[in-house]
């Protein structure tokens, strides 16, 4: 299969809400939500995706003619490349009934695992979505992340044993999902963590621990406080609040306040192509997430079509760096794209 193949084959199995759009940009779901829309007006998803657009690469191929190195290491473990998939929940809801969490997640992992990268996992209020897959991580050698919903505490440390037995690299919380709908009313309470909270948590793991949904350099210093080894600049794709900045436009500030502290920063929202991986690395990110358009690459075509779109980001990536004269990812630097 090819990627277009892909879409096509995604498009005739994923319900009726996602268009399994040539380009994931967010305008024809807009905010439609069941589906893979963002909150209120819409345009969070819409700008998260356009603000990438607008930076452009400088192109330098005055420079050795070296083959390019992709490959990058998080947490002491070597990947083919600095991009993992997102988290995605409630799959059947929506994108279609085709996959359930339980069996999105147990592909996914593999599939990631199997061409050189890591998925995280979702979560959700059926206990079986995280037993399913921690022991989908767990097969792949630790080659995952699970990501827990900020639930009440005892929830988080009985999901919190299953990650542990995993043998997972590392774990994320995505604390933006305070917003979502489910974990409002939840009883015991769910929901914000404060940074004692957060460190309680972080203290009980041994794995390095990501806060995925930092959106500010307040809070990305707060993530720090707390003892995080990384956080994810993301707005979880606009479904939690509307109207925020978009990932690309807080990246700059938020790295600058993290510099030289040792911390890992990561960051999704509107990232499609190994293109926007470059610009992501290259206004220094350690790595990227990238979320919906693995589920639309899993619906058309399975462990295969998560095949086919890691290979055509790593085409897209190796192809950039050459021509922007980057070797590897180290190389990758600020004067490399034009904003």
């Amino acid at each position: 299969m090819n990627y277009q193949e892909v879409l096509a084959e995604a498009r005739g199995v994923i319900g009726k809400y996602c268009k399994a759009c040539p380009v994931c940009n967010g305008r024809a779901c807009g905010n439609q939500i069941p589906g893979p829309g963002a909150k209120g007006s819409g345009d969070n998803a819409i700008r998260n995706f356009e603000k990438w657009q607008e930076i452009r690469v400088n192109m330098d191929t005055i420079c050795s003619n070296e083959k390019v190195d992709t490959s990058a290491t998080l947490f002491g473990r070597k990947f083919k490349m600095p991009v993992f998939a997102g988290p995605v929940g409630a799959v059947n809801l929506h994108y279609g009934e085709k996959y359930d969490d339980t069996e999105y997640n147990r592909i996914l992992v593999k599939a990631c695992a199997d061409n050189g990268i890591a998925a995280f996992t979702g979560d959700g209020t059926n206990e079986q979505v995280v037993i399913a897959a921690t022991k989908a991580i767990a097969q792949a050698d630790g080659a995952g992340v699970p990501t827990i919903k900020p639930w009440s505490r005892e929830v988080v440390a009985k999901k919190m044993e299953m990650v542990k037995e995993s043998g997972a690299f590392a774990v994320a919380m995505d604390i933006d999902a305070a917003g979502l709908p489910f974990l409002k009313n939840c009883e015991p309470p769910a929901g914000s963590k404060t940074v004692e909270e957060l460190k309680e948590i972080i203290d009980d793991i041994d794995a390095p621990f990501i806060v995925k949904g930092v959106i500010t350099v307040k809070g990305a210093l707060k993530a720090k406080e707390a003892g995080a080894a990384a956080i994810v600049v993301s707005n979880h794709g606009g479904r939690v609040l509307d109207q925020c900045p978009s990932t690309a436009e807080v990246l700059p500030a938020i790295v600058e306040a993290l510099k030289g502290t040792g911390m890992t920063i990561l960051v999704d929202g509107g990232i499609r192509t190994g293109v926007d991986v470059f610009k992501a690395l290259a206004m220094g990110a350690d790595g990227v997430i990238i979320a919906r358009p693995f589920v639309t690459a899993l619906y058309g075509g399975g462990e295969e079509g998560v095949k086919v779109y890691i290979d055509k980001l790593y085409g897209e990536l190796e192809d950039t760096m050459a021509m922007c004269g980057a070797h590897s990812i180290d190389e990758i630097t600020a004067d490399m794209i034009w904003k």
